[in-house]
């Protein structure tokens, strides 16, 4: 073999051995072992796949993204959402600032709904009317059946009255979203930060026929998380039992959260379902009124004769976090 054969062959055995090192030394992905929980867990921002879902004049815009866990799960955050599927039903403005549509009054709302507005879901049940306020998005089954979603998926804030015909008992189960500006970190520039972890929050009244309430938010209603973000420190989250508690972490704004993580659960299928069972879900945690800070917006305050009633009023709901948890599941069922 000549020489310039045997350097040809010893540079190709070097760049071979080269590439089996460098290939047996990539290191892993592994979840740091300062988290203990259950959840898959996501670090950094989602890959932005719609940049904005819904355009509103001063309104912030709501982005979806894809988040890759370090389990390798594919997540889509801030929530899987109906937004786009025009087979799930819109709610009726209450008061929508995007469309114009502005009621002063719930009477005034009521007297404006054409029969249409009535989902069916038992033909000889009784028409109930629900008025909600969420921070930010919402989507309503009753029994399993898809009766209204928020028309606004971020801001600007805005409430939504929705009728329904079903016979009692009845399940009311809702998927909660507070939406998110930087995608899969549960933030927005807000507060003189560019990552300001936002707050959710949701009120709901149910009346029948008669003008009287039947259902309102309160702790008797069920609520679980399924999407908590920013966590600066994954030694901070801690489950017990069915409870997801991030009540220590920390939930200051930051200039950088470009590195935070975030906590993701699997949806139950059924879970919108009468026969789904929540008996071991937390009991839903009441917020007030400045907690949640609504008493600056009219889509809340023009109507506290119904959301704050002197003696049936209704709390706002949430998770145990309000702060970072975003995506949350309520139920309850009206007997």
């Amino acid at each position: 073999m000549k020489n310039s054969q045997k350097l040809i062959l010893f540079t190709a055995l070097i760049s071979l051995a080269n590439t089996a090192c460098t290939t047996e030394m990539e290191p892993e992905t592994i979840v740091p072992s300062t988290y203990t929980g259950t959840a898959s867990l996501s670090q950094g921002m989602a890959t932005v796949t719609t940049e904005n879902l819904f355009e509103c004049s001063n309104g912030r815009e709501a982005p979806v993204g894809i988040s890759t866990a370090l389990d390798g799960n594919i997540w889509t955050v801030p929530a899987m959402v109906n937004f786009t599927d025009n087979s799930f039903p819109f709610a009726s403005d209450l008061y929508n600032p995007c469309s114009g549509i502005m009621f002063n009054s719930e009477n005034e709302a009521v007297a404006a709904m054409a029969d249409d507005e009535i989902i069916e879901v038992d033909a000889n049940g009784e028409v109930i009317t629900a008025f909600v306020f969420a921070d930010n998005y919402f989507e309503m089954y009753i029994n399993g059946i898809p009766v209204g979603k928020d028309k606004v998926p971020f801001t600007q804030f805005n409430s939504s009255i929705l009728r329904f015909r079903v016979s009692a008992p009845y399940t009311i189960a809702m998927k909660l979203v507070d939406w998110e500006e930087n995608s899969g970190l549960g933030s927005e520039s807000n507060q003189g930060s560019s990552y300001y972890p936002g707050d959710g929050g949701m009120v709901a009244v149910f009346k029948n026929e008669s003008n009287e309430i039947v259902a309102r938010t309160g702790s008797d209603w069920k609520a679980q998380t399924f999407y908590t973000s920013p966590i600066k420190d994954l030694s901070c989250p801690t489950e017990n039992g069915s409870l997801r508690l991030t009540n220590n972490c920390n939930i200051e704004g930051s200039n950088d959260g470009s590195s935070y993580y975030a906590l993701h659960w699997d949806l139950p299928t059924d879970w919108y379902a009468a026969a789904f069972d929540d008996s071991s879900w937390p009991s839903a945690t009441t917020y007030t009124n400045s907690e949640i800070g609504v008493n600056n917006k009219a889509s809340y305050t023009n109507f506290t004769s119904v959301f704050d009633a002197p003696t049936e009023d209704a709390e706002f709901i949430w998770s145990t976090n309000v702060v970072l948890d975003n995506e949350v599941i309520v139920r309850f069922t009206v007997d």
